[in-house]
């Protein structure tokens, strides 16, 4: 793990940092684990909730910044507690216990060889649930690699097709052409969608965008692009709870909910273009409801 940590390339940044000497990664990750909410989750696709709800975990910094970080106490660090991976195999059982449907690991991947490590150990101890790994869809596919074999399902963002809004509110002109990529190994390592008796996902992959206010023609793309390329091979997620949490340090384009319309339009285009694996979101989806509070529940020992 130390090799990994001490000229850190795990995210497409490829910062260089050396988090082991106590360098800070561009995420603002160092050496040591830090987790901010352990606890069982109702508020993912159904197929991830279920009755039972989804033993999400959620870890401290991010890579990618978007400025309108809808978990920006997370994504910026200030909260969360430092754990070992000892502690967090521990968690991973615990959750189990409490009759989670799976393990899932929410913004994983600067701490992938922590999480690694701890799966193992867990899994070693008698893990038995999936293993989700929930991100942006900004990966980099060396480092998905060593989620081989540990996690079963995918839950991925794919923000933006164009570089002018990724780059404007990601900072990462890129982010499709690595979204592409990463995505295509998330397919081969988990395969053609599967599912237990009471339609609880085992293995397969889910893909989210968040539709963004006024950036339908962006949207569209990108459902075009999931189709095209996988058609119903994996499951699309079209979200419209984007809430202007940031206010006025938005960008003016940014500092309203999305539009009945605008997402009626982009489920419209989707389900024109064939798209028949997918989840939709109804009703006032658009409320700070979905973010549970990060206040390390679950995360140290009882």
């Amino acid at each position: 793990m130390e090799e990994l940590l001490k000229h850190c390339v795990l995210c497409p940044r490829k910062c260089g940092a050396d988090r082991i000497s106590g360098e800070k990664g561009i995420c603002g990750a160092g050496a040591a684990l830090k987790v901010a909410r352990a606890a069982l989750h109702n508020w993912e696709e159904p197929c991830i909730s279920g009755r039972n709800g989804s033993g999400t975990v959620f870890f401290s910094y991010c890579p990618l910044h978007c400025v309108y970080c809808q978990n920006a106490q997370i994504g910026s660090g200030r909260a969360g507690a430092e754990i070992t991976e000892a502690r967090l195999a521990e968690i991973f059982l615990e959750l189990e216990a409490q009759g989670a449907h799976n393990i899932n690991l929410v913004t994983p991947t600067h701490y992938t060889p922590h999480i690694a490590c701890a799966l193992r150990r867990a899994k070693e101890a008698g893990l038995t649930i999936p293993v989700v790994h929930n991100g942006s869809g900004y990966e980099s596919v060396q480092t998905l690699r060593l989620f081989d074999g540990l996690a079963d399902i995918y839950l991925a963002d794919f923000k933006y097709m164009d570089e002018k809004p990724a780059g404007q509110y990601s900072d990462a002109p890129d982010y499709a052409a690595v979204a592409k990529e990463a995505l295509g190994e998330m397919v081969r390592q988990a395969g053609e969608p599967a599912f237990d008796t009471e339609g609880m996902m085992q293995r397969g992959v889910i893909v989210r965008h968040l539709l963004l206010p006024g950036h339908i023609g962006d949207a569209k793309k990108v459902v075009r692009y999931l189709y095209d390329t996988y058609g119903n091979r994996i499951y699309l997620s079209l979200m419209s709870q984007y809430t202007p949490l940031q206010g006025e340090r938005l960008p003016a384009r940014l500092r309203r909910k999305v539009s009945q319309s605008e997402y009626g339009e982009l489920v419209d285009f989707a389900v024109g273009l064939g798209v028949e694996n997918g989840f939709l979101q109804e009703g006032s989806a658009a409320s700070e409801s979905f973010i549970p509070p990060f206040d390390l529940t679950g995360v140290s020992r009882e």
